[in-house]
């Protein structure tokens, strides 16, 4: 018996609409002042890595660059660290996008684990890099972790729209 948020389930057809409201609902998360504390993850990335693993020809490298400079701004930021780190992420997503689907939602987890611990180290390299500055320590790189174990929610929670109606037709085979 196949759980109802396998890979498998037939799903209807994501609607533009709705990748944009996650996409801003994350980028909103971002902004709020609980973003600075440790351990909290970036919802946008995350959002972003899940787009684009599920919808790759809608959500890509530009809107992950666009979305990237977006908190950059937001953030005070270098500008860029955000955007190289998204677009690194999406492009690692959407090239794995057809080998992670296989799996089931927790080795799906595992599998966007170092997509998430990338954009962490690729902003923080930048920091250090461009402008210098203090190691945060090693609690800078729970957000992945905390990120990697909300995967499962995150999947049920977006995918939840797309879900049809269980019908029970007999002169259907679908």
């Amino acid at each position: 018996m196949q759980t109802s948020y396998s890979s498998s389930r037939i799903l209807l057809p994501v609607r533009p609409w709705f990748i944009g409201f996650s996409l801003l609902a994350a980028l909103l998360l971002n902004l709020l002042p609980t973003s600075v504390w440790l351990g909290v993850p970036d919802w946008l990335s995350l959002v972003l890595v899940f787009w684009s693993i599920r919808e790759p020809r809608r959500v890509g490298m530009g809107i992950a660059f666009l979305l990237g400079l977006a908190m950059d701004v937001a953030d005070a930021s270098l500008l860029g660290q955000h955007a190289l780190a998204y677009v690194l992420a999406t492009y690692g997503a959407s090239s794995l996008s057809r080998r992670i689907l296989w799996f089931p939602l927790g080795q799906q987890a595992l599998q966007i684990f170092p997509l998430l611990l990338l954009v962490q180290v690729v902003q923080f390299g930048m920091r250090m890099l461009m402008i210098g500055g203090d190691f945060p320590g090693l609690a800078y790189f729970l957000g992945p972790c905390i990120a990697t174990l909300s995967w499962p929610l995150l999947t049920v929670l977006l995918l939840l729209p797309q879900h049809q109606p269980v019908d029970h037709d007999a002169n259907r085979p679908l």
